[in-house]
């Protein structure tokens, strides 16, 4: 083979291996796209329905006057209510009542989750009743409230409606309603009163409890509460100036007046 033929060859060789490396390289292809998360399906849980973890009586047998103690506990509710008497309450907490009868009462929660309910019973005895007071005079109201109506007294600074005075109201619940039904267009004032101790503002504010509370009871003895009327006093109307217990207490009253 002649050199010219010899170098032809060379040269063509050069080329081909020359122009395969110039060929570009192929490029990696991309990884496909992660999948995407699963969707939780699962529904949320279903909102809890109330429970009446305690709704009780204590007593659960009372003589007609005294007082028995409602206690509830209720978890889960948005709203509670308590009938007769007392409406809306707060979830947990305790309430005293004063049923002249026996009287059953119902606990009834609302919330997201449903309702419930409860029931606690006071059992009311009934002593034999006191002699009849006499029918009022025609010409003298005043006189038959002096006779018949006495004050309510209060502990040093409370509203609450202790023994003595709770006996008191029992006794002036029969004379008020008797006068009332002589008198069809009577009405009845319960005053709140307070001994000196205490500014005037605080004193006007539990006078008003007082008389309050005083006619709350009566109320649940059975003296309409459409003829009673309350007004607080606080320290202006003492009846007794001496600085003593003695003194103070009769001035820590709730007064009953004929009204206008």
């Amino acid at each position: 083979m002649s050199k010219r033929k010899i170098a032809t060859l060379l040269l063509s060789v050069f080329l081909v291996v020359f122009m395969a490396g110039c060929k570009k390289k192929p490029v990696a292809a991309a990884p496909p796209p992660a999948p995407p998360p699963p969707v939780d399906r699962t529904p949320p849980p279903a909102p809890k329905a109330p429970a009446v973890a305690q709704f009780s009586a204590e007593p659960s047998s009372i003589e007609r006057g005294q007082a028995a103690t409602l206690r509830w506990s209720v978890t889960d509710a948005t709203t509670v209510g308590i009938e007769p008497g007392l409406g809306t309450v707060q979830s947990t907490g305790s309430r005293q009542v004063f049923p002249s009868n026996t009287t059953t009462y119902r606990l009834t929660a609302t919330g997201a989750g449903g309702n419930a309910s409860a029931s606690a019973t006071v059992n009311v005895t009934v002593p034999p009743p006191p002699p009849a007071p006499p029918p009022p005079p025609k010409t003298n109201i005043t006189q038959y409230f002096e006779q018949n109506v006495l004050d309510a007294l209060f502990d040093y600074d409370s509203s609450d409606i202790r023994e003595d005075a709770r006996n008191t109201l029992t006794r002036n619940s029969d004379a008020l309603k008797t006068v009332l039904r002589e008198t069809p267009s009577l009405s009845i004032v319960v005053e709140g009163h307070c001994d000196e101790r205490g500014s005037a503002e605080y004193n006007l504010g539990l006078g008003d409890r007082r008389a309050t509370a005083a006619k709350e009871f009566l109320t649940q003895l059975g003296v309409p509460a459409d003829r009673l009327r309350t007004i607080s006093y606080g320290k202006e109307r003492q009846i007794c100036t001496e600085q003593s217990e003695a003194c103070y207490q009769k001035n820590r009253r709730a007064h009953f007046a004929p009204g206008q």
